[in-house]
């Protein structure tokens, strides 16, 4: 699968229980024009793996415009309440279109 949109915030790299170490993103896209939902946009939750990919998402900033590729991938793991689950988009590649203007 192949996205594109802009970053909602600096990645933040984490450590899961397993000692994988983890970027974790969010990437939002514009719904088309004439959607009839209601919502103007789509904010998409993204892990990168591989310490490649992790060092190419270090630099993004808020709103840079960016095009991920990677594979859309359920988790399931338990939490006090039980059972959950959550869905993201597993990056395999990762690029920055170009930098968003400084505001």
């Amino acid at each position: 699968m192949r996205l594109i949109g802009r970053v909602s915030g600096e990645a933040a790299e984490k450590t899961l229980p397993s000692g994988t170490v983890i970027s974790a993103f969010r990437v939002v896209t514009d719904r088309p024009p004439g959607h009839d939902s209601g919502q103007l946009v789509d904010t998409l939750e993204c892990t990168a793996r591989t310490a490649r990919v992790r060092r190419s998402t270090r630099s993004w900033r808020k709103g840079d415009p960016v095009e991920v590729e990677g594979a859309v991938r359920r988790n399931f793991f338990a939490t006090a309440a039980g059972k959950a689950s959550r869905v993201d988009i597993e990056v395999r590649s990762a690029r920055m279109i170009r930098r968003a203007p400084s505001a």
